[in-house]
């Protein structure tokens, strides 16, 4: 009966403390969203737990990504894009191909459109998007729904195309219509509502496992103590 009891009380800490990590990460997911909030680009995060969670413990957890479209908000640059449909810009950078829906862009001296960390922007064409002359100001650079570039040449006052800004869905196939909008920036869509309710619920039931851990905790004291007897 006792060893019994010292077995069933082990395996019960042993999954309560599995439980209670678990929480932790849940939580700590959360508090990335909540970070995340007003950051450009970023997507929430959504807890995923694989089966036997009870077994695994807070390997069980990982996250996929919540691609619905953020809170648009009007910008004053011209080289500011956002998507208005789900997919994301290609970018060039020095360990390959990226996406991203940061569309907080500038340009170089050369008229290389890049992103703030001077990565390259791809167009369709799959090079690196470059306009065919430097111009005065940016608010001559000129960006329709479908992401063509075209800039105004101050010299015969017509627009001249510079390629078409490549957007990709997250398995890399390109959105014939990403609704690209010039002059915004989309911001997370993260709702902070809907992370402050998955907030409180990670407490109740850390604490939860708690109780129980203390409950298994006395049960092997006493067990122990009465084999020492």
């Amino acid at each position: 009966m006792i060893n019994g009891s010292v077995h069933f009380a082990n395996r019960g800490i042993v999954h309560n403390i599995r439980a209670m990590r678990r929480q932790h990460v849940l939580m700590d997911i959360t508090n990335q969203n909540v970070v995340g909030f007003d950051k450009i680009g970023y997507q929430r995060k959504i807890p995923v737990i694989s089966s036997f969670a009870e077994f695994i413990g807070e390997d069980a957890v990982s996250t996929t990504t919540d691609d619905t479209v953020g809170r648009l908000l009007i910008s004053n640059s011209p080289l500011d894009v956002a998507l208005a449909e789900k997919g994301f810009f290609q970018i060039q950078t020095k360990d390959g191909i990226k996406l991203t829906r940061d569309g907080r862009f500038m340009m170089n001296k050369e008229g290389e459109i890049l992103t703030l960390e001077g990565d390259k922007v791809l167009s369709t064409s799959g090079f690196p998007l470059v306009l065919p002359l430097v111009p005065e100001k940016l608010d001559d650079i000129v960006i329709d729904l479908n992401g063509k570039v075209s800039v105004l040449n101050a010299k015969t006052r017509k627009l001249e195309p510079a390629g078409t800004i490549s957007v990709v869905s997250h398995d890399g196939v390109a959105v014939l219509s990403p609704n690209v909008r010039q002059g915004y920036n989309e911001f997370s869509n993260v709702s902070m509502e809907t992370e402050f309710m998955q907030a409180m619920e990670y407490p109740k039931i850390f604490e939860a496992n708690s109780v129980v851990f203390g409950m298994q905790n006395d049960i092997l004291q006493r067990s122990i103590q009465s084999l020492s007897q």
